[in-house]
């Protein structure tokens, strides 16, 4: 079991390199599938969701390769089966993706409900409805979902609600559908966008993609291409948040600064000095850290992935704020690992009362999921003493390099790995 021992009260200072979007990624890698031909993606972070991906793809028959430290090079010719292996796609919620991207390609998939952080339902019915409108049909058995289609046909879809993995869902099924499929109340994101401008790159035709109507003219064939993925928002945002935790003065580098601005504008908000760059965005520790109020909302609004970092950080601002969670259901879980460490903080439903203290105290905490994970290290980072954080592994699906990319900024910071003796020792 490895854990991270984190000595708060350093303030971090400097330079941070941002990876690539794990969101963009998992849904770009197995959109490659789709491809005639081999397709490299630059900028890919190396994380384990990334990785699990990576396996499921070639326990299917594709050829993935990492030709450097931050790029893949897929072959999706050998591919040699539509059905996901089971033990693997029920760990991650992005396994989802390999339906659309399967339905487009063999116009069959089965594959198994989605896993991942535990912090509400994942319903697909809007996935499955999606589908269904293009034609497919689908079965639920013994937690697999069964979908398939003698013809893939273009179709008017309307979301009953915004969501991101359906609408990228239904992208991966229409792009080679016959006619036109257009997507209404579609989710906005940058890696909807993103991953719209890879399958443009192949050769589809999608156009819309980061408005709330997406219009695919479907085409015969897609051809290999070599892309970029976008750098990661929440990465980007974490750790500007943890700058201002710690009274710092950290830069993000390798961003696009409009897509951190609903970020910016409440770290502004809260006092932080914000120096906006071409690809870069500075984020300096003023004076004192004030309350302010967060709603989080599907894009442009303020990201549900940065919830629980901005709530850690809220723990020690100056006054009373409240935290409304519009996205998921029960988001708030972490809060009582914060608890532990001093915060004051009370949760009614999706909505969480932070009353500011002076400072936080290490305590054992668990990162319950990933972002929740990413809250905990904040909290270490600004509080007194050594904080020991558990299920580190939820951390790892999304952040790559935690640890050295917070120790060449000042953090006190070691991942260990305890024995059953409990003997910990640095790695």
């Amino acid at each position: 079991m490895d854990k991270f021992l984190i000595n708060g009260g350093n303030q971090l200072q400097g330079e941070i390199k941002i990876s690539g979007a794990k969101n963009a990624a998992i849904a770009i890698i197995p959109a490659a599938i789709l491809s005639d031909d081999v397709c490299r993606i630059e900028n890919v972070p190396n994380i384990t969701d990334v990785n699990a991906m990576i396996l499921i793809l070639r326990d299917i028959g594709v050829d993935v390769r990492w030709v450097s430290r931050s790029a893949l090079v897929i072959d999706p010719r050998p591919l040699g089966t539509y059905v996901a292996p089971y033990e693997l796609a029920g760990k991650m919620r992005g396994s989802y993706y390999l339906m659309g991207a399967l339905l487009g390609r063999c116009h069959h998939a089965i594959v198994s409900m989605p896993g991942g952080c535990n912090f509400g339902v994942r319903p697909i019915d809007l996935h499955l409805k999606g589908f269904s409108a293009l034609g497919a049909k689908y079965s639920l058995e013994g937690g697999m979902v069964n979908v398939s289609a003698e013809k893939l046909k273009g179709a008017n879809i309307y979301l009953d609600v915004v969501s991101v993995g359906a609408t990228i869902n239904i992208m991966l099924a229409a792009v080679k559908a016959e006619g036109m499929t257009v997507i209404e109340n579609a989710a906005k994101e940058p890696h909807i966008v993103d991953l719209a401008n890879f399958l443009n790159s192949m050769g589809a035709d999608i156009r819309g993609a980061g408005t709330d109507v997406i219009k695919i003219h479907g085409v015969e064939h897609l051809h290999g291409a070599v892309y970029s993925i976008i750098p990661d928002q929440i990465e980007a945002g974490t750790y500007m948040v943890a700058g201002a935790a710690t009274h710092g003065d950290v830069t993000v580098t390798n961003v696009i600064p409009k897509h951190l601005e609903s970020i910016m504008a409440k770290l502004e908000e809260m006092g932080l000095e914000i120096t906006e760059y071409d690809e870069a965005v500075r984020v300096r520790y003023v004076d004192k850290l004030e309350r302010c109020n967060i709603k989080t909302m599907p894009h442009p609004g303020f990201p549900t992935d940065m919830q629980p970092q901005i709530t850690a950080l809220l723990s020690t601002a100056n006054g009373t704020s409240i935290v409304n969670e519009s996205v998921w259901d029960n988001r708030f879980r972490y809060v009582d690992e914060l608890k532990r460490m001093g915060a004051q903080i009370s949760v009614n439903g999706k909505l969480a009362v932070v009353e500011g203290v002076d400072h936080l105290t290490a305590a054992p905490v668990k990162a319950t999921d990933l972002r929740a994970g990413a809250a905990m290290v904040i909290a270490a980072l600004e509080a007194q003493g050594t904080t020991e954080i558990e299920q580190i592994s939820n951390i790892e699906r999304g952040y790559e390099n935690i640890v050295e990319k917070l120790k060449k900024i000042g953090a006190d910071i070691r991942r260990v790995s305890v024995k059953k003796s409990d003997e910990a020792q640095a790695v």
